[in-house]
C-alpha cells in the first residue's frame, strides 16, 4: 500500500513526464494540464489556494477516478487529501475550494476520456445537468 506522500510523489512524477510540453515559461508559474485526458494522465490545475491532480483508470466501463488536493504553499503533505469515486460516462464530480472557487471533472463518453468542464457553458446553453 502507498502511502500519501509516495503518492503524491509518483503522480508529480508521471504529471512531469507527460505534461513536458506545457511546462510554463515563468519558474513561478505551476504546471497546468486541463485536459481532455486518456486514462492515467493526469488533469493538473489549480482551485482558490489548492492545487490538484487528477486521472482515471478504466473499469467496467466507468472511470475511476483519483484526486488529489493539497494547499498550494504545502510543503511538509499535511494538508493533502485523496478523493477515490467511480463516474458513469459523462457524470460530473464537483470539487469546492473553501475561496468559493470549484472545478468539474467529467467522464468521457464510454470513460474514453476526463476533462475539466465549465458548467457555466452548460448553463448558458440550456443544459440541464
Amino acid at each position: 500500500m502507498y502511502t500519501l506522500t509516495q503518492f503524491l510523489s509518483f503522480a508529480a512524477a508521471g504529471a512531469l513526464a507527460l505534461s513536458v510540453a506545457s511546462i510554463p515559461t515563468r519558474a513561478d508559474e505551476l504546471a497546468q494540464n486541463l485536459g481532455p485526458v486518456g486514462a492515467h494522465e493526469p488533469i493538473l490545475t489549480t482551485v482558490g489556494g489548492k492545487r490538484v491532480i487528477a486521472f482515471y483508470e478504466p473499469g467496467g466501463g466507468n472511470c475511476d477516478l483519483h484526486v488529489v488536493v493539497w494547499n498550494q504553499n504545502d510543503e511538509s503533505d499535511g494538508s493533502a487529501a485523496r478523493v477515490r469515486v467511480s463516474l458513469n460516462p459523462r457524470q460530473m464530480v464537483h470539487i469546492d475550494s473553501a475561496e468559493n472557487k470549484s472545478i468539474n471533472l467529467q467522464c468521457g463518453d464510454h470513460a474514453e476520456s476526463l476533462a475539466l468542464v465549465d458548467t457555466s457553458k452548460f448553463v448558458a446553453a440550456g443544459v440541464a445537468q
